[in-house]
C-alpha cells in the first residue's frame, strides 16, 4: 500500500495545503512526493519524537501534517509526544505508521505494531486501516483532527474487484455465521472463503475505521438470531477490533451466543519470522480461519 499511499498524497497536496515529514525512511517510494511537495516534504532524521513536535508546530500554522516511519517508530517512540502536543489541542495532525502487525516480520519485535491501534484509540486519534489499495483516496478524504493511517498488504483475491468505499464492507454472503476481520485481513478472509459453498461459509465483512461508530443492521438480526461471530484481527485483544465490537453490541443489547477471535498472540514459540510465519502461529493464515469456521464455527439453535 506504501507506493498507493504515495501516489494519493500528491494528488491530495494539490488539492490541500499539507506537509509531510518522514523519520529518513521511504526510499524508493516517497521520492515522488519530495519532488511534488518541495518544501513542504521534510526529512526529520531518526528523531520521531521531535518530528510530531515539529508536525505539531507546522500545524498550528493551518497545516494538514502527515508524519510517516515504520509503524511502532510512529506511535510508540513519540507516545507523550502524540499526547501533549497533537492530541491536547486536537491538531490535524495524520500519523502514517507503515507495517501494521507482523509485516515488518523477520526484523523482530521492535519492527512490529501489535497494540499501535489500541494505543492512539486510547489517546483519542481516529484509526484507519485500509484493507485495499483502492480504500486509500476514501481514507484521506475523511481525515479530520488527530489520525492514525494503518498501512499494510493488499491480499485480496486475484483478479477480484473491492465493494465501494465504506467503514463496514461485505466481502462475501455465507449462511455460517458472521466473520468481521480488521483492514488487510479482510482480503485474506475473502481469499480464504471464495470457493466455499455459501452454506459452507461466514459472512465475511471488513472493518477499516475506528472507533467504531455502529454495527450494520444485518449482522446485529443475525447475531440476535443465534449466529456465532467471529474477529480476526492482527493486533493483540486488548483494546482492538474484538473488543470494540463486543463493547458496542453489548451496549445495543444484542444476544450473542457465540463469539471467536484470533488476534496477535506475540510469539508462542519464541522465535521470529516473516509476516505469513507469525500469522500462521497466531491462526490469522488461511488454513488457521479456514480451521475455525469449519470446526468451531456452529450454528445456534
Amino acid at each position: 500500500m506504501r507506493k498507493v499511499f504515495a501516489q494519493e498524497i500528491i494528488a491530495y497536496a494539490r488539492r490541500e495545503n499539507c506537509f509531510f515529514l518522514t523519520g529518513d525512511l521511504g526510499f524508493m517510494a516517497l521520492e515522488e512526493v519530495r519532488d511534488a511537495l518541495g518544501e513542504r516534504f521534510l526529512n526529520c532524521g531518526v528523531a520521531e519524537q521531535n518530528m510530531v513536535g515539529v508536525a505539531a508546530g507546522i500545524a498550528r500554522e493551518g497545516f494538514r501534517v502527515f508524519v510517516y516511519s515504520i509503524a511502532p517508530f510512529c506511535y510508540a517512540r513519540p507516545f507523550e509526544q502524540i499526547r501533549n502536543d497533537v492530541c491536547f489541542s486536537r491538531l490535524p495532525v495524520c500519523l502514517v505508521g507503515n507495517g501494521g502487525g507482523y509485516a515488518y516480520g523477520h526484523m523482530g519485535p521492535t519492527h512490529h505494531a501489535l497494540e499501535d491501534c489500541a494505543a492512539m484509540l486510547a489517546l483519542g486519534l481516529d484509526v484507519f486501516a485500509p484493507a485495499f489499495d483502492s480504500d486509500m483516496a476514501p481514507l484521506l478524504a475523511k481525515l479530520d483532527g488527530p489520525a492514525y493511517l494503518r498501512l499494510g498488504y493488499d491480499v485480496r483475491p486475484a483478479g477480484e474487484t473491492p465493494p465501494p468505499y465504506a467503514p463496514w464492507r461485505r466481502l462475501l454472503r455465507g449462511d455460517k455465521g458472521i466473520l468481521v476481520a480488521l483492514g488487510p485481513l479482510g482480503g485474506l478472509a475473502w481469499g480464504a472463503f471464495k470457493d466455499y459453498p455459501a452454506d459452507e461459509r461466514p459472512d465475511v465483512w471488513a472493518v477499516t475505521e475506528m472507533p467504531l461508530q455502529s454495527v450494520p443492521e444485518t449482522i446485529v438480526a443475525r447475531l440476535n438470531s443465534g449466529q456465532p461471530l467471529a474477529v480476526v484481527e492482527e493486533h493483540v485483544v486488548q483494546g482492538g477490533l474484538g473488543m470494540q465490537l463486543t463493547y458496542l453490541l453489548a451496549a445495543l443489547g444484542v444476544n450473542v451466543k457465540k463469539m471467536l477471535h484470533r488476534a496477535a498472540l506475540g510469539y508462542p514459540s519464541g522465535r521470529y519470522g516473516s509476516q505469513a510465519f507469525h500469522r500462521r502461529e497466531c491462526g490469522l493464515d488461511v488454513i488457521g480461519i479456514q480451521n475455525m469456521v469449519t470446526n468451531e464455527m456452529e450454528i445456534q439453535s
